[in-house]
């Protein structure tokens, strides 16, 4: 007989799979949907991309297709804004009990 129980997730795929640093996966991987979608956006070939944020092209592929480890997340700041975005860090108290860095986009 299956089991069909439902699981509701913490909203970190990465902590719900157990990883010890889930809140750095997370963080890197919205940076990373930012940077992606504005090299969509602005119709920048892989090559372009790389001579703007100043890394090897092979780098640009990693980051397209989310393999993260070899960046951190200030290095992901810092190429959004090469691409011409700014980057707001804003301080406030928690509102739950999980403490937690948030990445939104501006609409």
């Amino acid at each position: 007989m299956a089991d069909n129980t439902i699981t509701r997730g913490t909203g970190n795929v990465f902590a719900d799979l157990g990883l010890s640093d889930a809140a750095d996966r997370q963080t890197k991987t919205r940076l990373a949907l930012a940077i992606n979608r504005i090299i969509k956006e602005q119709r920048l070939k892989q090559v372009d991309t790389a001579q703007l944020l100043g890394v090897p092209q092979p780098k640009v592929s990693a980051l397209v297709n989310y393999r993260l480890d070899g960046f951190s997340v200030e290095k992901l700041m810092d190429f959004i804004v090469a691409l011409g975005r700014d980057v707001e860090i804003v301080v406030r108290p928690k509102r739950d009990a999980s403490a937690r860095v948030l990445v939104r986009e501006a609409a």
